[in-house]
């Protein structure tokens, strides 16, 4: 992670900044030594842009007001401690979870669920490899996706469970069509009541934790993660009640449809990834509602195929909606996926090349920071030379990225932007703290 001074680039659209005198030089980590020093320094730039909330123009110039501001962090300082709030959270959605396998428990019996929980854990830590893969960039607190996991696996069942019998008992009481109601129940009630519960979830993490929100991959993650919860307990549901049949069953839904209700979901994930990058604050209210339609159409056409296939006795009508619709829908959902991390690379180089303009960082270091594969190699790189290293390295990646994250969000407008947890002189003073932790921990490096 060594520093250096770019020469003026007519791409970059702030003036260049002054230099440090020569005396300010300090070896850098991650590269070649004898680079100029004293990243970090805190201070926001004097001009703000136009359009733009006062104190977010032009980055931070390197060097600038070194003297005025304290350091405010230091490495190895970072608090893991657990907000009240988050507690209660973690307190509130975990006793669904047991109310959620208490349900599983009590519709197929102990050894039954037994086996069906063990067999679900296998499509769930696929689903979670994947959304783990997916946001690598900057990764989300753990915290938050297990509050995800457990509103998934347990608020959403409770509430659909209740939620789905109430509907189809009322609807057999009112007609004694025990086939209709069933038929009701899966392709009417369960898309609304199960995505609805869900989709509450990613909407409550987005209204109370919005900093967490910086765009569709992460709506996609948040949605994702809820609906892996809920197939979760659905799954040892459907594998204890079908031990018998369990390979076909296991095929069907662990290994054909493993992804379906993240697919379904992932429609709301989408929408409040939108509206988390919108200028309008209330954007979320008219772009939830979509993304729950969506999702629910999704989901009852998906069940409808199931349902129709039974009725008429032919597996073909489920194949067919699954060959022309789920198949597709899984194809443009890998595309999404793969256009979304281009695009977080794109964003994460312009928004840190306006930080190079600045003396921040040098080209290298861009280069190293939007590359997934690069970052790998720098990690490997560091660690080989001590563990205290590797440790700054990694931070200095996190770090990098978040600012590269709110410069974007200050770019786009965006409306809570002055409510954002992280600051620029706060991660502009991390990031200095980064550096010398490297350089304290691999002193050999410069040598």
């Amino acid at each position: 992670m060594s520093s250096g001074y770019p020469g003026p680039s007519s791409s970059n659209p702030y003036p260049a900044p002054s230099r440090p005198p020569a005396s300010d030089r300090q070896p850098g980590p991650y590269g070649q030594p004898g680079q100029p020093g004293g990243y970090g320094r805190p201070g926001y730039g004097q001009q703000a842009a136009l359009g733009r909330p006062d104190g977010y123009g032009q980055p931070q110039q390197h060097g600038q007001s070194a003297q005025q501001h304290p350091q405010i962090w230091h490495g190895g300082q970072r608090s893991s401690a657990l907000g009240t709030g988050t507690i209660v959270a973690l307190c509130v959605v975990g006793f669904a979870g047991i109310w959620g396998l208490w349900i599983a428990l009590s519709q197929v019996g102990p050894a039954p669920a037994a086996i069906g929980f063990i067999a679900a854990l296998i499509p769930l830590a696929a689903v979670l490899a994947v959304v783990m893969w997916l946001d690598r960039w900057e990764p989300e607190p753990k915290v938050m996706l297990l509050i995800a996991l457990l509103w998934g696996a347990g608020v959403s069942v409770v509430l659909s469970f209740y939620g789905n019998t109430a509907v189809t008992t009322s609807f057999y009481e009112a007609t004694g069509d025990i086939d209709g109601a069933n038929l009701v129940g899966a392709v009417v009630s369960a898309p609304i009541v199960e995505e609805t519960t869900k989709g509450l979830g990613v909407l409550l993490i987005f209204l109370l934790r919005r900093k967490y929100f910086d765009g569709v991959v992460d709506g996609i993650v948040y949605a994702a993660v809820v609906a892996a919860g809920f197939a979760f307990t659905e799954n040892i549901i459907y594998f204890g009640r079908s031990v018998d049949f369990l390979p076909q069953i296991f095929f069907m839904r662990g290994i054909m449809s493993p992804f379906a209700h993240i697919l379904f979901t992932a429609c709301v994930g989408i929408a409040l990834g939108i509206a988390s990058r919108h200028r309008n604050a209330s954007a979320v209210w008219w772009l939830f509602p979509l993304g729950l339609l969506g999702s629910a159409a999704l989901h009852a056409l998906w069940n409808a195929s199931a349902s129709l296939g039974g009725v008429t006795g032919s597996e073909g009508t489920f194949f067919l909606v699954y060959g022309l619709v789920q198949i597709p829908l899984f194809v443009a959902a890998v595309v999404l996926v793969f256009w979304l991390r281009r695009q977080e690379s794109a964003a994460i180089r312009a928004r840190l090349t306006e930080y190079a303009g600045a003396g921040w960082f040098a080209p290298h270091e861009i280069e190293m920071v939007a590359s997934l594969r690069t970052r790998a190699q720098a990690r490997a790189w560091a660690s080989r030379l001590g563990p205290n290293a590797g440790a700054a390295m990694k931070r200095f990646q996190k770090d990098a990225t978040s600012l590269a994250y709110m410069r974007q969000r200050a770019v786009s407008g965006r409306a809570d932007l002055r409510t954002h947890s992280s600051t620029e002189q706060e991660l502009l003073a991390a990031i200095s703290a980064d550096r010398q932790a490297f350089q304290a921990a691999a002193p050999q490096a410069f040598r």
